[in-house]
């Protein structure tokens, strides 16, 4: 693309907060460094608990935010929920991104979709990372199937903590500078990452940078991976200030 202005695009569920922060937080900061410039746009799905029935549910919603989206001609759209993706079965967000692409296909307006469930397997697999310790804000069912995604994906989860928090908006409002003390809870030797949030409702974009310099190995979330697969979806250089290693530009 020679714009220098993109749309971004997300599909988010109706009581996700964080998308809608940490995604323009991340893209308003690289405003700062590069020319590229950036508005964004928003559609969303009906879900209030995190909960096997409602993520599922959810799901069935996210075609026609798909074409709402596709209507206002966003450059990538962005399918803003980890879990929703993963409780559907091992793999999914490969069926989900085709699909909703032929979506804005059939619309007229073809863009490419990023999930964030796929976008953490391909941020990981871009650091190399084969050994990964992961944090989830929810139920331990709930966490043990993000656990067996991401090890179908070929990656050993080495240790993981799950917050038991149903409420999504309770989510929402945990403060992120608490996973600077949940972190320490888990294993970290071997790990080649640690992956503080799995999952893009709970905030913790404004401690990545301070636990991986705690840590010494590379900190992300499945905010940070969406950025950096979008970044990627539109030709552009992966690198935003003060996000970790991934969103360092060497990637």
């Amino acid at each position: 693309m020679n714009q220098i202005q993109y749309r971004i695009g997300q599909i988010v569920p109706s009581s996700n907060t964080t998308m809608e922060t940490e995604i323009p937080a991340m893209l308003l900061a690289r405003q700062t460094i590069r020319p590229e410039r950036f508005t964004f746009h928003s559609s969303r799905m009906r879900m209030k608990k995190v909960v096997k029935e409602e993520l599922e549910a959810m799901d069935r919603d996210s075609d026609r935010c798909a074409v709402e989206l596709s209507d206002a001609r966003v450059d990538v759209l962005g399918y803003a929920c980890l879990v929703a993706i993963m409780s559907m079965g091992l793999g999914y967000h490969r069926k989900s991104q085709e699909r909703l692409h032929q979506r804005t296909l059939e619309n007229g307006a073809p863009s490419p979709v990023v999930t964030s469930a796929g976008a953490l397997v391909e941020g990981l697999q871009a650091l190399g990372a084969k050994r990964i310790v992961v944090i989830c804000p929810y139920l331990k069912p709930l966490t043990q199937l993000v656990v067996d995604y991401l090890k179908a994906e070929g990656f050993e989860v080495l240790d993981h903590v799950a917050l038991e928090i149903p409420d999504n908006i309770e989510v929402g409002r945990h403060d992120p500078e608490k996973l600077i003390e949940i972190y320490k809870r888990l294993n970290l030797a071997g790990a080649d990452a640690l992956v503080l949030s799995a999952c893009v409702q709970m905030p913790s974009l404004p401690v990545i940078a301070k636990v991986q310099e705690q840590v010494g190995i590379p900190v992300i979330s499945a905010s940070v991976c969406t950025t950096y697969k979008m970044l990627k979806e539109l030709g552009l250089e992966t690198v935003v200030p003060h996000a970790g290693e991934l969103l360092s530009g060497k990637y």
